[in-house]
Parts: structure tokens; sequence; C-alpha cells
């Protein structure tokens, strides 16, 4: 006969909800990594899934599962994952803690990384009256295990080496010697600690929710998540990302100058080369006035061999500010009407991020946004960007397995907005106005 896995029998909804103290043990592990968490009895499996991992410090970077028993044919519940991948089973999403237990001394089985195979179990130690507004953490012990770390056993080889204060005799197999040990540890990681603030504050922002948001945007979110990603959710949620959308006068005024520099020397339209650059001296002017000169190499009065201003005119023209026709450069009518008024340019360009006609430009800039809206220093932009359009299924052309290039049309406005054309085309720091444009782009 084929194995056949049983199917989850749920508990009706309760008509009151109330609460649970949990113990989640690793199992495996001794002495034992616990944590003692308090959760509502609505809470969902996906949600409860986020809280675990926050509460026992895993990185959400490997695939789970919830089982209702510890035997071979125990009820489980899918991811949407799972279910793409052409597995059968109940799916997860929308399954309440409290339709699964009910009583002190029910429990929950939670895998996570099926790799390396961290089982936790789950026991209700009381049932609360009230449910917590929150889940918290009320107590623990221990540091959760490194990830890759092997399996348990793995754990127990690193654990033992840190705690002897890297003695050379209990180093790990895996590693060659200390130095590579070291170097590969998580910083600051020693099995004994377990800070409960510090615990909060994570299961605090992974259980904070986006802001509202477009339907585009809404929509990678939750494609991500089906994915078993939260890159982009947690950039969303993260607490920078609810901040305001407005900006001041003189922070309109510095963040579109660049453009109104440009719509000013072209004016009502400037014939461009044969070869279609705008002519010497109108680079020049540009350079000029934008100070490129004060750093630029080269004579900056051609504009082939004067990125920024190339850069600029296509930017220019990617937020519908110029056009270019018949040999010529002139500013379109939205530009007629708002160059003198630096926070309606602005507004102009704001409506119309992210940019882009394909697909990879518009996920590449959903994620820009994302990331310069939780206020994340310039100088990591591409990096952190680059991830998020990783989860998103996007890969390097080259070898079809690495994370993509993170350039794209909207990073490209966002670097101008923050300042490039005056720093040396290099844009550093947090520039709060910038992420206040990108939070606006992102909000309906």
């Amino acid at each position: 006969m084929l194995f056949q896995r049983l199917e989850p029998q749920l508990r009706p909804v309760p008509r009151t909800a109330r609460g649970f103290r949990v113990r989640v043990d690793l199992a495996h592990t001794k002495p034992p990594v616990w944590r003692r968490i308090d959760v509502p009895g609505d809470i969902t499996l996906p949600r409860l899934h986020e809280v675990l991992q926050a509460a026992m410090g895993w990185s959400d970077s490997h695939l789970h599962r919830f089982r209702m028993g510890d035997d071979r044919n125990a009820p489980e519940f899918l991811t949407q994952f799972d279910l793409d991948e052409g597995e059968q089973a109940m799916l997860e999403d929308g399954v309440r803690l409290d339709q699964i237990v009910a009583a002190q001394g029910d429990r929950l089985w939670y895998d996570y990384d099926f790799g390396d195979g961290w089982e936790h179990v789950l026991r209700v130690e009381e049932v609360l009256e009230a449910p917590p507004a929150a889940p918290a953490c009320v107590a623990g012990e221990l540091a959760c295990p490194p990830e890759n770390c092997g399996d348990p056993w793995g754990y127990r080889e690193i654990a033992a080496w840190v705690r002897s204060g890297y003695d050379d005799a209990d180093l790990p197999e895996a590693f060659e010697n200390a130095r590579e040990a070291r170097a590969w540890l998580p910083p600051s990681w020693h099995p004994d600690a377990f800070d409960l603030d510090e615990t909060n504050q994570m299961i605090t922002m992974v259980t904070a929710e986006p802001g509202p948001l477009t339907e585009e945007l809404a929509s990678l979110v939750e494609y991500s998540q089906s994915r078993g990603m939260r890159g982009l959710r947690d950039a969303l949620a993260h607490p920078a990302s609810h901040g305001p959308t407005e900006v001041s006068a003189d922070a309109a005024a510095a963040m579109t100058e660049p453009f109104r520099i440009q719509l000013d020397v072209v004016g009502e339209g400037a014939s461009l080369t044969s070869a279609g650059y705008l002519k010497p001296a109108d680079v020049l002017q540009i350079a000029q006035r934008l100070n490129l000169t004060d750093w630029w190499p080269g004579t900056a009065n051609r504009e082939d061999l004067t990125w920024p201003v190339a850069q600029l005119r296509a930017v220019a023209r990617t937020v519908g500010l110029v056009s270019v026709r018949k040999g010529r450069i002139t500013p379109t009518q939205a530009a007629r009407r708002c160059a003198g008024d630096p926070a309606a340019l602005l507004d102009h360009i704001v409506g119309r991020l992210p940019v882009g006609s394909s697909d990879a430009e518009r996920h590449a800039g959903w994620a820009a946004l994302a990331v310069a809206g939780r206020e994340t220093p310039a100088e990591l932009w591409e990096q952190e960007t680059s991830g998020l359009i990783f989860e998103l299924g996007w890969r390097d052309g080259r070898d079809g397995y690495s994370p993509p290039d993170a350039g794209s049309p909207t990073l490209t406005v966002l670097s101008v907005l923050a300042g490039t054309p005056y720093t040396r085309g290099r844009a550093t720091g947090v520039n709060g106005s910038v992420a206040a444009v990108a939070r606006a782009a992102a909000r309906p």
C-alpha cells in the first residue's frame, strides 16, 4: 500500500479568542535551547512561523513546516512554495493556532531547514484567558545555533569549541583552522548568550505590518512571501518605512536643482549634434552650474565623455521632463508646467516612480524604493536592492544563479535626487528627503 499522510483535523474556531503560553524546545540540543512565548490563540501559522524565527534567532533563510505529530504520517501543513512544487496537503495560510491546540500539554511540531534538520517542539504550558496584545517572549535560555552549522551534532561541536575559549584541541572537524572558524561564526556569537529585550525587539520588528502599498508592490510582497522570502516585506514593515512622505520646500529645491539647471539650459529647445549629443557649449554650461568642473578630470564639454551630464539627460527623459525628436531636445509639457516650481517638479518625478517598462526594471525599481524608503545609507542601496531582486526570482544573466546587478532606472533617479551630480557621482549616508520620496512612491 502506498504511503498516505493523514489530513489535519482542525478544531472549530473558538467563539472567544484566548492566549497561550508556549514553551518552544529545539530538539536534540543539550543543554536545551528553549524559549517561552505568549501568543494570541488566533495567530495564524505563517505569523507564528515569523514569531518563532525571531524568538529563536533564526534568519528565515530556509524552508519550514508545521506538523501535528512526531510520527511518520503525522498530519502537516504546507507553505504556498510547497504546493507550487507539487506537494499535496493543507495550506498553512489561514490556519489558527487555536484550531490545533486548546489545552495545557497540547503540542505542535515546527521544522526548519530541512537540510540541517532543526526540529522544534511547541508545548502549551498555560492557557491565557485574555490573549496578549502582541506576541512576546517571556523567558529563554542559550543562543540559537548558527545558520548552516550542519545539524545538532555540528552545533554541539561549535558550542563546545567556543565554550572552551576557542581551544585548538576542540576545533570542529568542519574547519581547517581556528581563523577560518572564527571568520565563519556570527560576530560575538556565544552558545550561552540570550538577550530577552533584543529577542522581543526582533519579534516586534518581524510582526510589524507594512503600511498601505500600491497594488503592484503589494502583489510583489505577496509573491515573495509565497516563495518563503520575507526581505521585501521586512523592508516595508521597518519602522523607518512608516515615516513621513512630505519634504520641505528647501529639500525639494535641492533635489530638483540638477533637473532645473538642465531645463534652463535647454530652454524652449536645443539642437543636438549629428551624433545625437548635447552641443559642447550646453554640456559645459550644465557641468559648470553643477560644479562638475571642480572635480571632473576632463574638459567637461562632451556629453559622451562626461557621464554625469549624460546620465542627467537620460534620467530627465526617463521621468518625462525632456523629449528628443528630429535632432532636438525639448522640454515636455509637464516640464513647462512645473519647471519653476520645485515642489511640483518633485511631485511629477515621484508620480513616475518606479520607472521602467519591463518586469525586471519595475521589480528592481520597487526593490530600490523599499530599500531607500527604509532610510538605508546610500552606499548600501545596490547591495540590499540586489538581495531583494534575488528574492523575487531574478538572477545574474551571466551564470543564472548569482544575485543580479541592482542597477535600474529607478535607482539612478534616486541617486540623482540624492545629489550624485554634486558628490563625485556617489551618494553616501541617509538622505531623509530621498527616503520620504521613496515612501511616497510606494504608497497609494
